[in-house]
């Protein structure tokens, strides 16, 4: 029986898109590395909780097909502030994550920073 709980989660992972623009907090890259260490010995990994194992399963399955935005469709595909799904996206996106804490710092610790690395020239000397 843990053989066919292993494909069904190797099917779902299959299937699971990566998002590229997430590095390390995509949804699909943490749910290979989950199985990855749920299942370490494949087919033959032994199951403690197999009622627990298929709950979540159907869970992730019911995420992966939309099922309650299916359900419960929207009247407007924006948010209360007016940004869009495409816009979230982006702000999101691992680059502009990055940038935003740059801004974030101050001018006196990003000039500290910039010239407090040793330059080439001054190692040799």
């Amino acid at each position: 029986m843990a053989a066919s709980r292993y494909r069904r989660f190797l099917r779902l992972c299959e299937e699971w898109p990566v998002e590229n623009s997430k590095q390390q907090r995509d949804l699909g890259s943490v749910l290979r590395q989950r199985v990855a260490q749920a299942f370490r010995e494949g087919e033959n990994t032994p199951i403690s909780d197999p009622e627990a194992c298929d709950q979540m399963y159907e869970s992730l399955v019911r995420i992966h097909t939309n099922f309650y935005k299916n359900k419960y469709p929207r009247l407007k595909e924006t948010t209360f502030t007016g940004v869009t799904v495409d816009d979230c996206r982006r702000i999101l996106a691992t680059d502009i994550l990055k940038q935003m804490e740059d801004m974030k710092k101050g001018t006196w610790k990003r000039l500290r920073e910039k010239f407090s690395a040793k330059k080439p020239e001054e190692d040799s000397k």
